[in-house]
């Protein structure tokens, strides 16, 4: 008994007292930063307009970043061998969590999301994307384990079988399709990463999107398009001054900042667009207000610097010790870098509008803490990489 308490202290040791991946921590930290600073800048006339103070968002924004970045200090001194014991009560809970918005939530934008706690507006999908990723790579490291990862029926089916509820629950009850696709573009990666055939994910796409197709057609008369607030999204995105004053303004008010700020942009604080012109322009455009403010060069120095993370993570994930930390790692990477490419094509019209926050700079609570309580995770798993 002396002998497994000392072991595990041993364990403990390690994992607090090994280095982080300081590339990644540095580059996270500068994002957080720059990512205040922009909201401040972008939200300020808004929040004027709506309560009569200029820094109603950005005191908000700063206390979810001193409480998300304590969190990620808190997780990456956290076994995350932990996750795997609790991966069927993390399942549960985050299930329940989303089955529940869909009954008591909070609307708002034509979806509901948010539930309302003690005043304060929480978002359960932004962290059960994280506890949907370690999930995963504990299920796919078990199917691994046992030398099945590369059977269909448990390589591929048996990890699919746990991603419907989750779907059910998010796009049926929430009417969240944005969240969907990550943690559904998250899980394949994660599969690929492990070790399923990819003969498999074709054969089975080609199946379902075929399938998928038809239905749509049977549903919309002969139309994949449809006539919901979805198909009007892709029509704006085709000719979004076919609407100018309508469902177009708000990709034409991002496409008038992005191209009014050149090269160097008009300085920071000095956007045009964020005054009332570009709807929200703290949340999902505020790379708009950024390419404003701050030209292409600002652009490009956030890209490298989200280019930069996902390499490091990449990184961490093929040097973790076990089949488990990489696959979490992975997907974590793909989970933030996916999102951030996401939130760039949409804002510079390149495809249609879906509601992607960009990491650590959109306003948000939720997201930002649950995203820096995935780097912390992430930094835990460098802590042991070889």
């Amino acid at each position: 008994m002396a002998k497994k308490i000392q072991k595990e202290k041993k364990k403990f040791h390690l994992f607090t007292k090994g280095s982080v991946d300081y590339i990644i921590w540095i580059t996270v930290m500068i994002l957080v930063a720059f990512g205040l600073i922009m909201v401040l800048s972008a939200s300020s006339p808004s929040a004027l307009s709506e309560t009569g103070d200029s820094y109603k968002y950005i005191k908000k924004q700063a206390i979810s970043a001193v409480l998300g970045l304590v969190a990620m200090m808190a997780c990456s001194k956290v076994d995350y061998h932990i996750f795997r014991k609790l991966k069927w009560i993390i399942y549960i809970i985050f299930i329940a969590l989303l089955v529940l918005v869909g009954f008591v939530g909070i609307d708002a934008g034509g979806a509901r999301r948010w539930i309302n706690i003690a005043g304060f507006n929480f978002q359960p999908s932004e962290f059960a994307k994280i506890g949907f990723i370690l999930f995963f790579a504990s299920i796919l490291s078990d199917v691994k384990e046992h030398g099945k990862i590369k059977e269909y029926k448990y390589g591929f089916i048996y990890p699919l079988i746990f991603m419907v509820p989750i779907v059910g629950a998010i796009l049926i009850l929430q009417n969240h399709f944005s969240a969907t696709f990550i943690i559904g573009v998250v899980t394949i990666v994660q599969m690929f990463v492990a070790g399923t055939k990819i003969s498999h994910f074709l054969v089975t796409g080609l199946i379902g999107g075929v399938c998928g197709a038809g239905a749509l057609m049977i549903k919309n008369g002969g139309s994949t398009l449809g006539t919901d607030f979805r198909s009007s999204r892709i029509q704006t995105w085709l000719d979004p001054f076919s609407d100018p004053t309508g469902d177009g303004w708000q990709i034409i008010q991002s496409l008038y900042a992005i191209g009014s700020g050149g090269l160097f942009g008009v300085g920071l604080g000095n956007s045009r667009q964020k005054y009332l012109y570009l709807p929200e322009p703290h949340n999902d455009f505020i790379f708009s207000v950024l390419a404003e403010e701050l030209g292409f060069i600002g652009c490009i120095v956030v890209i490298l610097l989200f280019t930069l993370f996902v390499w490091r993570g990449v990184v961490i994930s093929m040097k973790a010790k076990d089949n488990f930390g990489c696959l979490i790692a992975i997907g974590i990477v793909t989970m933030l870098g996916l999102q951030a490419m996401i939130n760039i094509a949409v804002v510079t019209g390149t495809i249609p509008v879906t509601g992607m926050p960009l990491p650590f700079f959109s306003y948000g609570g939720t997201s930002l803490i649950a995203n820096l309580i995935a780097v912390g995770v992430l930094l835990n798993i460098s802590r042991t990489a070889k």
